[in-house]
């Protein structure tokens, strides 16, 4: 980020009391140790096609790689102004039917999860058993100021029937490529959904690892549970962003409870934020120790979330039931969760023509072709029933 977030920083600081001085120096190291890594930069490919080794390198030492500058200026401006129109119709109270001018509101006839809120600056899932408990701790919950909303929304999940700009950016051309070159032609897909951190009221996320399913599988690597982009519209920082610890990701579960009480509080040792501009996008591997603080200070960050996994990982496999109900994913339900992805490809290729799109491997074998209209539209609603949790 070239912008600076002293402010920010120093109001982060000002929640913790007499640890706002121990606060602001972890807000600054982690961003001055976050810049001073070499994992970030344009996404580049070989003159074979392949990613180029020195990012895929890099992304297997430390576990994430910051791509800069891969969603374009004209691009992002039509994400933030279709976001704009899509908070719009969020319901005017956590998990209400109607918005604020008494319309039906988003995904008030879903049978899916879709919007998930938040007490304003609290750690929802910190120390709960959701998601198999994998967020050990609860983080540090700062009060929210009296004139902002006591709760606000979160986490909007199964997000690409909700945004056409999102379901373009999930067909990126380079991404697409680049879950090819981790993950293997015949890539399968996994889930997508956009944070919400608002300025002074987003939630945070407790320390965690994601995945569930083969931490003890004989055939245990560090992907086998896949990975996330994480696009950035606003950019982030640290007090908004995501905070990692590098090279996490091989070591198989780490004992967070233990961590924090070797670092004396919930600020872990090594971990650094995620800084990024907007329009950079992260991938992030799943298995990587991960989280977010509330955002207490000035700056919005919204992230596009979707993921990708290696289709050995799911084949086959009985999923955790996190995302959707447990059910073991076969190739008849791979292959309709992969439609989206399809539909989405041709979305992108009506809206930017002159941009080569990807061949998704699976479809060409199966000579499938997939057409972006209304009936599409239609057929994607509540497909994050069968998002592919692992």
């Amino acid at each position: 980020m070239t912008k600076s977030i002293t402010r920010s920083i120093d109001a982060c600081a000002s929640h913790y009391g007499e640890n706002a001085n121990e606060m602001r120096e972890y807000l600054l190291n982690g961003e001055k140790n976050a810049l001073a890594m070499n994992n970030r930069g344009p996404i580049e490919f070989d003159e074979y096609g392949d990613l180029a080794q020195n990012i895929k390198s890099q992304y297997q030492e430390y576990g994430f790689y910051i791509f800069e500058n891969v969603i374009d200026k004209k691009e992002l401006a039509e994400i933030e102004i279709e976001l704009a129109q899509l908070k719009k119709t969020f319901p005017l109270e956590p998990y209400g039917k109607t918005t604020a001018d008494g319309k039906p509101a988003l995904g008030a006839d879903n049978q899916a999860p879709n919007l998930i809120w938040s007490k304003s600056l609290g750690d929802p899932l910190g120390g709960t058993a959701i998601a198999n408990g994998r967020h050990q701790v609860k983080l540090f919950e700062p009060e929210a100021a009296d004139d902002l909303p006591a709760f606000s929304p979160f986490v909007l999940l199964g997000s690409l029937q909700f945004s056409e700009s999102c379901l373009r950016t999930y067909a990126h051309p380079q991404l697409l490529k680049v879950a090819e070159a981790i993950n293997g032609k015949d890539f399968a897909p996994f889930h997508e959904c956009l944070f919400i951190k608002d300025p002074g009221v987003g939630a945070a996320v407790s320390w965690h690892q994601d995945g569930d399913t083969h931490w003890e599988n004989e055939n245990f690597d560090q992907d086998i549970h896949g990975f996330n982009f994480m696009a950035q519209v606003f950019g982030s920082t640290a007090v908004n962003g995501v905070w990692v610890l590098p090279k996490s990701h091989k070591v198989g579960r780490v004992d967070i409870k233990k961590m924090v009480a070797e670092a004396g509080s919930e600020r872990l040792i090594g971990m650094v934020p995620l800084i990024c501009n907007p329009g950079d996008v992260v991938i992030c591997n799943r298995q990587l120790l991960h989280g977010s603080f509330a955002n207490s200070g000035f700056e919005p960050r919204v992230t596009i979330n979707f993921g990708f996994h290696k289709r050995s990982s799911v084949l086959g496999v009985m999923g955790s039931g996190m995302h959707c109900e447990a059910k073991v994913y076969d190739e008849s339900l791979i292959e309709q969760r992969s439609k989206v992805l399809g539909y989405a490809i041709d979305a992108r290729k009506q809206h930017f023509p002159d941009e080569t799109p990807y061949q998704y491997q699976p479809f060409v074998e199966a000579n499938k072709t997939f057409d972006w209209d209304d009936q599409a539209k239609q057929e994607i609603k509540d497909y994050n029933l069968l998002d592919l949790s692992i």
